[in-house]
Order: structure tokens, then C-alpha cells, then sequence
């Protein structure tokens, strides 16, 4: 990596490595495992943005539309989402989360906020914790649009 500080790319190597392991732990803390990684993380999407169109989802989460449908079937059959007409365009089909669906999706947000938050506090000092909250501050930049 030409023009890159070695602690730059020894701080990015480590960075996706830890984060790729909590979100793998995160993920594995579902109240009940009877949904796919996808079927959650489309869950997740329409608690977080709100309803949205079978192609939106299918760019969105990096997978073919056919892929998508199946999700999509998968999560309705189980009574977590709902297909309503476009009303902009009667072809198309706008999805967006059951009461259910919003429940688990909030339980599972939930869970997943308490399981860190006591793990953090298990786990580190007052002083340790301070230093994540200021390297947090720091890492948020990331997650900013670029500035030209």
C-alpha cells in the first residue's frame, strides 16, 4: 500500500478483523435463530429506513433480486413483513415490516444493546471505557462522506 503509513494499514487490517468478530457475535445473539443472516439484516434495513421495493432491498443488501424475493417470501411467510401496491407504480410492490416484525426487530436490536453494554462494562475499566468512547469519536470521521 504505497503512500499509506504502516500504521495506517495495521490500524484498518485490525479494525475490520475486531469489528467482522463482534459483528458475527452481535449477530449470533438473535432472540430466536429460526431467521437466515439475510432475513435479519432485511429485517433490520426496513426497521432502520422504513418500507422500500424488493430491488431497493436486493441493491441495498449486495444480492440478486431473485435472491431477494425468496428472502422477502421467507419473511412474510413468517408473518414479520407486508406487500403493499406502489402507489406511484401498480407493478411494483412496497414492503415494509408487520407489527411483528417491528417487535422483533426492536427485541433483537435490544438484546443485542444490552449484550454489548454489559460486556463493556464487565470488561473494561471507567477509564478503559472512556478511551473506546473517545476512539469511537475518532472513528465515526469514517462513516462521514469525504470532504474534497
Amino acid at each position: 500500500m504505497e503512500g499509506i503509513a504502516e500504521s495506517a494499514a495495521a490500524a484498518a487490517r485490525d479494525l475490520r478483523v475486531v469489528f467482522s468478530r463482534l459483528r458475527r457475535q452481535l449477530r449470533g445473539l438473535a432472540i430466536d435463530g429460526d431467521l437466515t443472516p439475510s432475513q435479519t439484516a432485511v429485517l433490520t434495513r426496513l426497521w432502520k429506513e422504513g418500507p422500500s421495493s424488493a430491488s431497493a432491498l436486493a441493491e441495498a443488501e449486495r444480492v440478486r433480486p431473485q435472491s431477494m424475493a425468496t428472502i422477502v417470501a421467507a419473511l412474510e411467510q413468517r408473518g414479520l413483513v407486508e406487500r403493499t401496491p406502489d402507489p406511484e407504480d401498480g407493478r411494483r410492490q412496497v414492503i415494509s415490516l408487520a407489527e411483528a416484525g417491528r417487535q422483533r426487530a426492536e427485541s433483537d436490536r435490544q438484546v443485542r444493546e444490552e449484550w454489548l453494554a454489559r460486556a463493556i462494562h464487565e470488561r473494561y475499566t471507567e477509564s478503559e471505557r472512556r478511551t473506546i468512547l473517545d476512539a469511537l469519536s475518532l472513528l465515526e470521521r469514517l462513516s462521514e462522506p469525504e470532504k474534497h
